[in-house]
């Protein structure tokens, strides 16, 4: 039986869809439905449930995947091995949310650069680095939505906790009135509020959490990354929800204060996602292993 065929039908099986098996292969949708009649024919059964969004194994085609997908796991690893043993590293391609990645994960991964890996980086959203990592265009990915179906894996890695700060100016002004603790959600009704998308994920969340309730006004200034977030509110713009670990250096030299301690403050998890399979790579496996140490102390 055909190799190329089987390969393929795997890929198929763990992304659930031709068109998706088709970007991480580098094939057409066309090519990937070619193969795996072929050998739905060699076999003389079907092996997908054609549906409406993706496909369904029938029994046969679990039933082949759970024979064949290990063996083809091991010579990737084989074939993997034999090219890093020709070449001292490889480049990992790393992809996730700007701040996270520039703040956190470039520096855990600064002695590996400096043992001779190369890296290059992306940066996007939840939904675009899942769909790259899936077609292939990055190796690991650091995200805050849990991918489903059994192209992709994830491991958690840390929790980020979000702090509702403003500057010591609103912070009085506040505390004038009574403060949060007093009156809630109320006590910040007047205050402008900067996020980075106009629906207003960070704050809407922490309202959820902590208040029970929704912002009272839309954000007065939208800046699609949280480190200008972060400036705008030294600078007084207004209030803003933050990840602690963005903002803590702010917070003790008093350019920020937090105008509330939650007794379960709101907690937002990393995890880190690989297409299944590829953690046999030893570059990647090994920067995996690194990023889930080094994320014990965050």
């Amino acid at each position: 039986m055909d190799l190329a065929l089987l390969r393929t039908f795997v890929a198929v099986h763990r992304a659930g869809s031709f068109t998706r098996a088709a970007a991480l292969l580098g094939l057409s949708q066309p090519a990937v439905t070619s193969q795996i009649r072929s050998l739905e024919r060699q076999l003389g059964r079907p092996l997908f449930l054609r549906q409406a969004r993706g496909v369904t194994p029938t029994t046969t085609g679990d039933e082949l995947a759970h024979k064949v997908a290990p063996h083809l796991d091991a010579l990737l690893e084989i074939t993997e091995a034999g090219l890093d043993e020709g070449s001292a590293e490889r480049t990992l391609h790393l992809a996730g949310p700007p701040e996270f990645t520039a703040q956190r994960a470039l520096p855990a991964l600064t002695p590996l650069i400096g043992q001779g890996l190369d890296l290059r980086t992306a940066f996007g959203s939840a939904e675009d680095t899942l769909d790259g990592l899936a077609a292939g265009h990055h190796d690991l990915v650091i995200t805050t939505a849990r991918p489903r179906g059994g192209l992709l894996t994830s491991t958690p890695l840390c929790d980020e906790e979000h702090v509702l700060v403003a500057s010591p100016r609103w912070a009085a002004r506040i505390g004038a009135t009574g403060g949060v603790q007093v009156h809630g959600a109320r006590a910040l009704d007047e205050l402008p509020v900067v996020e980075v998308h106009e629906s207003m994920p960070l704050v809407s969340r922490y309202w959820a959490a902590v208040f029970d309730a929704k912002p009272a006004a839309p954000a007065t200034v939208v800046a699609p990354d949280l480190r200008a977030v972060l400036g705008c509110a030294v600078s007084g713009v207004g209030l803003a929800v933050l990840p602690r670990y963005l903002c803590e250096d702010a917070l003790d030299t008093g350019e920020l204060v937090a105008l509330l301690d939650p007794p379960v403050p709101p907690l937002r998890t990393y995890f880190l996602a690989v297409r299944a399979g590829t953690l046999a790579l030893p570059h990647l496996a090994r920067a995996y292993e690194w990023l889930l140490r080094a994320a014990a102390d965050w």
